[in-house]
């Protein structure tokens, strides 16, 4: 199973947030931090706003924040609020044409692990991520320049 691309930037959007509780940070420092697209990051930030992981501010010295404690954001709700959907093989899919579908074991199977992965990303919380903010900060630092 892989992730998407929506779900990788999301966690770590969550975690640059996580390194800096105590300030808005913008989108184009979190794009510049980790070398991405800030349009992608856009799309990234809106749906994070939509489910209430993150506070967006407008206007000039707006940004974005955390909206809740970093040890109250589950990992396994920011996957679920943010993949599109977890059809890992056809017959998850609603437009399944496979034709040994009813007899197959194969999708109890999956959805069982399924289940265990997204079970297991909720015994985590972006607070265990984000242990050591100075090494993410550093991490962070653009031709040795810090942001914080």
């Amino acid at each position: 199973m892989r992730l998407t691309q929506l779900s990788d930037y999301s966690l770590r959007v969550l975690m640059y947030l996580g390194t800096k509780p105590d300030r808005l940070s913008t989108i184009q420092e979190i794009a510049a931090a980790y070398g991405i697209s800030e349009n992608h990051l856009m799309k990234v930030v809106h749906r994070l706003a939509q489910h209430g992981f993150v506070e967006t501010v407008r206007g000039r010295g707006g940004g974005l924040r955390l909206k809740g404690r970093a040890d109250e954001i589950r990992l396994g709700a920011v996957v679920r609020a943010v993949e599109e959907d977890f059809n890992i093989v056809e017959c998850f899919d609603d437009g399944n044409t496979c034709r040994i579908t009813e007899v197959c074991r194969l999708k109890r199977i999956l959805n069982q692990a399924l289940g265990a992965f997204l079970m297991s990303l909720d015994g985590w919380s972006l607070a265990d991520l984000v242990q050591k903010p100075k090494a993410l900060a550093d991490a962070f630092a653009i031709d040795g320049r810090r942001d914080d």
